[in-house]
């Protein structure tokens, strides 16, 4: 079938797609509400609905009192009998797809309902709607003369007695229609392989032999398949192996540490770089411009939104605001009510809004991922900004980082204790860590307040692991592929010291 045809076919489906957008756009808060009732109606007679009187609920006011803000701790017992074989208890339609959390930091495994709900308005939607926004901003594409070349989770499906589960990206594999196969690489039965390793080694094989214009995944992991396929190739960047390789669909980690990486692999001013929010309950946001660090919050997946400010957080006991009601560059905790019985969801995250017409946000870090042991209130937003200075000024290149703080003892004050792996290490160790420490004094008071004199913080520490630290960490762990995440910041010393651990960590 002609490119043309083949090109022309998919920009009309996806220019439709683009006048619903443009909807919610138009009325971001009457889409809001209209969601609300919709997902009260069709879940009131759940025992969940009938437990908080869904029918009777008319507006948010009433939904906002009646119906607790959770955590997954929280909603786990209703979670766990659905997994047993119940159904009707938070979502009326049949739910036998679970995403497996896959996060570093709990050694706990969380499993989330994936309704046929959720997959058809939410998950399979997130790519159309990458592709509609990009074509958008940018007609003149070839990015359907090739394959895209997706990197998923690390886990085949799992079935259990009345139920199945696995990373999300393969429950997402596992139930897309066939021809969703057709224009991407590596095939389904490769991406589902279960060992990471042998996998990767098999999607290089089969990839390197395709016309490859698009990639997506994990930076962390795309970064060592990129690698991968250099080193089998001979070639020295991506462009010689895929010369129409045009745009990386990235998400699920902070994109700053992995720029530069990416700009040696793919040494293309023309190239482009779009960034998704993604997590196991769902898809909540896209960039939407070309060369933006902005995320457009999508309203019409199935997803209602709130936003705890992290200036009154309570976990649970926290109160939260509707959309009509956010201020710009507010750092919020997100709270989601989903079309797969997640209700009040505090699914722990932390965003910003840079725009309220239309609504784009920034993700600021983790409601649990930060660091406060002296009142300084250190988010992964302040050190990503850090690094991302250190690394220009110095020429350093980070390829993983995690921070912990180093307790007081006695007279002596704490600190912040950093584990760094660097691919191009700056010639000046010390000069890196002043402008990590300046920076986050320019951008964060409470971190500022608190180095002064030396008094409650120290200067920040720095250890520079050996190649290879924190890919050997997480495969200890067993978490290697997929969504799996370096804790970037933790309010305890247990990560760090299990890295300490395992040797060969210079210190400065």
């Amino acid at each position: 079938m002609p490119f043309q045809f083949v090109h022309a076919v998919i920009a009309w489906l996806l220019k439709r797609r683009k006048h619903q957008i443009d909807l919610f756009l138009k009325y971001p808060y009457e889409v809001q509400k209209e969601l609300l009732n919709r997902l009260l109606y069709t879940a009131e007679d759940t025992e969940f609905g009938k437990k908080y009187d869904f029918t009777t609920i008319k507006n948010y006011k009433t939904f906002a009192e009646r119906v607790p803000i959770q955590q997954y701790e929280s909603f786990e017992p209703l979670i766990e009998r659905v997994r047993q074989g119940e159904q009707n208890v938070f979502w009326p339609t049949s739910i036998k797809w679970f995403a497996k959390s896959s996060g570093t930091t709990n050694a706990k495994s969380k499993f989330i309902p994936v309704s046929d709900e959720s997959l058809e308005e939410c998950h399979f939607n997130i790519g159309k709607d990458l592709l509609c926004l990009y074509l958008s901003n940018n007609e003149d594409t070839e990015l359907f003369v090739g394959k895209g070349l997706r990197l998923g989770g690390s886990s085949s499906i799992h079935e259990d007695k009345h139920s199945y589960f696995g990373d999300l990206s393969a429950i997402i594999i596992e139930n897309l229609p066939f021809w969703a196969d057709i224009n991407t690489s590596p095939k389904q039965k490769t991406a589902l392989m279960s060992e990471w390793e042998a996998k990767m080694e098999a999607i290089v094989e089969e990839t390197i032999q395709e016309d490859i214009t698009s990639l997506y995944g994990v930076p962390s992991w795309m970064l060592v398949m990129c690698n991968k396929v250099l080193e089998k190739t001979g070639k020295q960047n991506l462009l010689e192996v895929w010369p129409n390789l045009e745009v990386y669909f990235h998400g699920g980690v902070n994109f700053n540490p992995y720029r530069e990486q990416f700009k040696k692999l793919i040494p293309s001013d023309k190239f482009k770089y779009y960034e998704t929010y993604n997590a196991s309950e769902g898809f909540f946001a896209i960039q939407d411009q070309n060369n933006s660090d902005e995320l457009l919050l999508m309203l019409d997946y199935g997803i209602f939104y709130e936003f705890i400010p992290m200036s009154n957080f309570n976990g649970e006991n926290s109160t939260a605001i509707p959309l009509e009601q956010v201020k710009l560059n507010t750092n919020y905790a997100l709270v989601i009510t989903t079309n797969a019985g997640l209700w009040r969801y505090l699914i722990g995250d932390t965003i910003k809004f840079t725009s309220l017409n239309p609504h784009r946000i920034k993700i600021t870090g983790r409601t649990k991922h930060f660091i406060n042991t002296f009142g300084e209130e250190l988010i992964i937003d302040n050190t990503e900004e850090a690094i991302k200075r250190a690394c220009l000024e110095t020429n350093a290149v980070v390829i993983e980082y995690t921070v912990a703080p180093i307790y007081m003892d006695g007279q002596q004050s704490g600190g912040h204790e950093w584990i760094i792996e660097f691919s191009e290490i700056p010639v000046n160790l010390d000069y890196f860590t002043s402008v990590i420490d300046d920076t986050l004094k320019s951008i964060n008071s409470d971190y500022e307040a608190k180095r002064y004199l030396n008094m409650t913080l120290a200067f920040p520490k720095i250890n520079i692991a050996r190649k290879n630290l924190f890919y050997d960490w997480l495969k200890q762990k067993g978490k290697l592929g997929g969504q799996n995440k370096i804790p970037r910041l933790n309010n305890s010393r247990e990560f760090i010291e299990e890295l300490l651990g395992l040797t060969e960590v210079n210190t400065l």
